[in-house]
């Protein structure tokens, strides 16, 4: 009973299963792909908080006072006669001051959200730097995609650093040539989307 249970679970394992190196293949296959989504999903992330930090939306207190400063100023306009004088300069005084309050409130405003988007870039380039770690840590030893010699014939030694050459006339890719490759290629379709 044991010696079939050893036998199942080396065929469970790999060990002398048919086929093995075509799943080892495809995972191979796989694996650029995942890591490129990877990258350029935090790349996106990373671009739309610093979007979000840039242009932080207007609030219904902003639009409110903008709106009462605008018809204080519009009011103080109506009044040009000398004797309604003293009324329009009351109603300016008034801009002014609701102009004062809100640049306050924008200030206000703007500070609270610089810390909490910086607070959210902090988070997610320490989750960047994990992801990435855990990354390189996975795909060490492994090429991460095959690409033909023809097609890389000045810089192949430079895509297989750490895996061993090539086979077949195919440059085995390391992880860290492609996670360079990978966060260059996402910051460049980062700036085309807009």
């Amino acid at each position: 009973m044991e010696g079939e249970i050893m036998g199942e679970g080396e065929i469970l394992g790999g060990g002398e299963m048919p086929g093995g190196g075509e799943i080892l293949e495809r995972t191979r296959s796989l694996a650029a792909p995942f890591v490129f989504f990877i990258i350029i999903a935090f790349q996106f992330a990373a671009k739309r908080l610093q979007d979000l930090k840039r242009g932080a939306s207007k609030t219904d207190k902003e639009m409110q006072l903008r709106a009462e400063i605008k018809q204080l100023l519009k009011d103080a306009a109506s009044y040009s006669q000398p004797s309604t004088f003293a009324q329009a300069a009351k109603l300016r005084r008034m801009a002014a001051a609701k102009e004062k309050e809100l640049a306050n409130y924008q200030a206000h405003l703007t500070q609270e959200m610089k810390l909490s988007y910086d607070l959210y870039l902090k988070v997610l380039f320490i989750v960047k730097v994990i992801a990435h770690v855990v990354i390189i840590l996975w795909f060490w030893s492994s090429p991460v995609v095959y690409v033909s010699q023809h097609l890389v014939q000045p810089f192949g030694r430079l895509l297989y650093w750490k895996i061993g050459g090539s086979s077949d006339n195919n440059v085995r890719v390391g992880i860290i040539p492609w996670l360079i490759l990978c966060s260059r290629v996402s910051k460049f379709v980062c700036r085309l989307i807009k």
